[in-house]
This record gives structure tokens, C-alpha cells and sequence, in this order.
């Protein structure tokens, strides 16, 4: 179950209560779901109870004891435990195939896994150059219609224009002033998008172009590669990954850890484009690649030695592969390459 599945769920529960006369509050158009902050509990929590508990005339808890009665009543198997925290906050437990379920969305939708029509009838406006061109990607890809604006001049042509992720058409896209033109030919259109885009991610530029781990750039791409080389050596063991009912990938907190990163990416795209943000995707993108290196040093993907292909390795490849699809699917909407081969 991810966020955006679990927000839908909030919302169902909202309209219930309504529905049967225990909560006389407009239903929102949106729960907002997150993990929760330090000190809470559970896999993800929700503030949707403060929200409602002025237009409600009711204390934030009792709305949230109301919420969660409802929630109990809808009885999701994904869902292990409701709890009612702080002032008000709904904290959500998720049994350990309900993360399997992550993997399985992911792999099934590929690199359209996260995108939608969250955006759908809103209008966002950007210019042009690097940063225009991503929040376009990411905004189109959520089904908003996309105004570039130059000037006087406007029009709506979705993300057109700023599509392709090959080097030559970056470099254009990346070229719309002289200053970016001379970013592109010193980094590369790769380096140079990734640090217009998130320009506080390294102490210097040109450390982007350093093969290193403390260059988050080449952390990703890494990460991808990593996952692609994986599924190539475990095709050659006669082997491909596999998460089915009940093998829990998510047992293990490596593994719950990615797969929370994995589960938060469709959140995080809205958020980069309500915010105008695409910086906050680059974030994210880092940060799932530290998650999927901390999985993969504690959790060998691979069978050692004449080991034989376990239903463990099978649920760890397929975690794996999910996570390169993310990875890539990312780097794609910032329009940044995602090699194969490091």
C-alpha cells in the first residue's frame, strides 16, 4: 500500500463518518500522508483529524477516535493497526505484504510508477531553461496542463520540448542562456541539469564529475547501474526476481526502509510540482539510493558461493529491479540519463 493508496483510504473513511452523521465537516480533497516525524509510530501517519477538527467544532482527538473507528470498520488486510497519537495524529501500521505490494505496483507500471492525474485541470506555469523543463516533466507526468511562458508569450503544450533525455537535446534545453551554455560544456548535460537542479547538493560543481560517494549524482546512477548488473548476473544463475504473496521483502529494516523510499515516490513528484520544487525529487532520489546500498551490504541479493537461488534472493532481486525502475524513472523526469553500465 502506498501513501497515495493510503490517502485514498483516509479520505473513504472521512466520507463515512460524514455519510452516517458522526462528523459534520466538509470532506477534504486531499489527506496528506506521511511517514511520521520523530517520535511517532508506525509506517505513516496522517493529520487529517487537526484539519477537520475546527470545522467539526470538535476536539482534533475525537475526530481522529472517529476516523479510526471508521477505518477499523472499512478493515483493510494492509493495514495491521490504527493508532491515535500527539494531538491528533492517525498512525498507520502496514503488514509486511502490504510493502510486498509496493514492489509488485512498481514493477508491473515501470518508469510510469508514480505518475498519474493527481494534477489533473491544474495549470502550471513555468519558463524556460533546465529547471522549467524538469518541473514540466514532472508536472505533465501528473496530468497537469503545462504553460511555458517566455516573455508576453505563452502557450500550453504539456512538457513538449523538454521530453527527450538524450545528451544532444539536453544540452539545448540546458543552453537558454549563456550561462547555462557554459555549465553544460564545462560539466556535461548530465552534471550540469542535476546541479541546476539542486545546486546545494555538493560543496562545488565540479565535484559532480567526481566518481565518488560523496558525489550524490554519481550515488544514483550508481545505484541504478548496481540493480541493472544484478538482474544480468542473477539471468545468468538461471534465476529472476520474483515478489509473490507472502514472501515479505519488507521484513528485514533494510529492506522496510527501501521500500518506504519506494512506496514515497509518487508523493514526492506531487509535491515537486505543487511546490515548483524539482529539487525535492533530485532529494528523494539520493535518498533511495542510500537506502538501496544499506539493503543491499546487509542483505546479499546474489546466492554466495553453491548456494542455490532462494525465494529470499528471488524477493530481493525483484526489490532490487524496483528500485532501479524508480531510480531511472527519476532521473528521466529531471532529464538525466540512467545508464546501465557505470
Amino acid at each position: 500500500m502506498t501513501p497515495a493508496e493510503l490517502s485514498r483510504t483516509v479520505l473513504r473513511a472521512v466520507r463515512r463518518a460524514v455519510d452516517a452523521d458522526v462528523l459534520r465537516a466538509p470532506v477534504p480533497e486531499r489527506a496528506v500522508v506521511e511517514r511520521p516525524r520523530p517520535g511517532g509510530r508506525g509506517d505513516y501517519s496522517t493529520n487529517v483529524a487537526l484539519k477537520l477538527a475546527g470545522p467539526a467544532g470538535r476536539p482534533a482527538r475525537e475526530v481522529a477516535e472517529i476516523l479510526r473507528a471508521q477505518l477499523m470498520l472499512i478493515g483493510y488486510d494492509a493495514i495491521v493497526d490504527v493508532e491515535v497519537t500527539g494531538p491528533g495524529f492517525l498512525n498507520f501500521t502496514l503488514a509486511p505484504d502490504a510493502h510486498s505490494s509496493v514492489v509488485r505496483t512498481v514493477l508491473a507500471q515501470g518508469r510510469a510508477y508514480g505518475h498519474g492525474t493527481a494534477l489533473a485541470g491544474d495549470v502550471v506555469r513555468v519558463g524556460t531553461g533546465t529547471l522549467a523543463c524538469a518541473l514540466a516533466r514532472i508536472a505533465h507526468a501528473l496530468g497537469a496542463s503545462v504553460v511555458h511562458t517566455s516573455g508576453a508569450a505563452s502557450s500550453t503544450a504539456g512538457a513538449e520540448g523538454c521530453d527527450s533525455t538524450e545528451s544532444t537535446d539536453r544540452a539545448t534545453q540546458s543552453g537558454e542562456n549563456p550561462a547555462e551554455r557554459a555549465l553544460v560544456a564545462r560539466l556535461g548535460p548530465d552534471a550540469a541539469v542535476w546541479h541546476l537542479v539542486w545546486p546545494t547538493a555538493t560543496a562545488s560543481p565540479d565535484d559532480l564529475l567526481v566518481q565518488r560517494e560523496t558525489n550524490p549524482l554519481f550515488r544514483v546512477r550508481y545505484a541504478h547501474a548496481r540493480t541493472r548488473a544484478l538482474g544480468r548476473n542473477a539471468a545468468a544463475l538461471g534465476f529472476r526476481g520474483e515478489e509473490a504473496e507472502g514472501t515479505g521483502s519488507g521484513d528485514a529494516p533494510e529492506a522496510r526502509a527501501l521500500v518506504r523510499a519506494l512506496a514515497d515516490h509518487p508523493a514526492v513528484l506531487e509535491a515537486a510540482a505543487r511546490h515548483r520544487a524539482p529539487d525535492r525529487l533530485a532529494r528523494h532520489l539520493d535518498m533511495t539510493a542510500e537506502a538501496f546500498f544499506r539493503f543491499h551490504d546487509a542483505h546479499p541479493v546474489l546466492p554466495l558461493g553453491d548456494e542455490k537461488p532462494s525465494v529470499a534472493h528471488r524477493s530481493r532481486l525483484a526489490l532490487a529491479e524496483a528500485t532501479g525502475t524508480v531510480l531511472a524513472g527519476g532521473l528521466s523526469l529531471l532529464g538525466i540519463s540512467a545508464p546501465e553500465h557505470l
